[in-house]
């Protein structure tokens, strides 16, 4: 019993003198999945109150790739405009189309992908079940007001591309 009682002494003793010290730990997470503007779009003028990425309209289709170096822990979201980032001033509304599809792949265990897209408003979700590269191509229409002619000037909207971690 002495001995025990001798001990917590001494325990409790230094704890009165013990010194405390935080040691940090550091990790940094690099993305395994990447998106890239593959072929920034242009929108043709194929009536004077539409405006298309369609080739057959006179535009070029954007072109949104994701590189995913470990398979199915990602989601892409791709979403068409639904509104110009700028333009001339508009005083009619606009009514927004569009459409994303799989253009290309890097590996065949890909080409499900189109069958099994999720679809909602202006969204398209496709999860990346496999390692490599998916190239999607982004179709947007815009109409204007109802037999009302576009003003003239530049015109631009932007497809937002997100890699959402499982």
């Amino acid at each position: 019993m002495f001995k025990t009682v001798v001990t917590l002494g001494a325990i409790g003793m230094m704890s009165t003198f013990a010194v405390a010290a935080e040691t940090p730990i550091v990790g940094n997470v690099s993305s395994k999945c990447s998106i890239f503007t593959d072929t920034p779009g242009v929108y043709g003028n194929p009536t004077p109150d539409e405006l298309s990425t369609l080739p057959a309209d006179g535009g070029v289709y954007p072109v949104v790739r994701y590189d995913v170096s470990i398979a199915d822990y990602y989601t892409a979201k791709i979403s068409w405009p639904n509104s110009f980032s700028s333009s001339p001033n508009l005083t009619d509304s606009v009514t927004w189309d569009g459409e994303v599809e799989v253009s290309n792949t890097s590996d065949a265990g890909m080409s499900g992908y189109e069958a099994a897209k999720v679809e909602y408003e202006n969204h398209t979700e496709y999860e990346l079940s496999v390692a490599g590269s998916t190239w999607f191509k982004v179709t947007s229409e815009a109409t204007y007001g109802v037999d009302k002619s576009l003003p003239g000037g530049e015109y631009k909207a932007n497809v937002v591309a997100e890699c959402i971690a499982d």
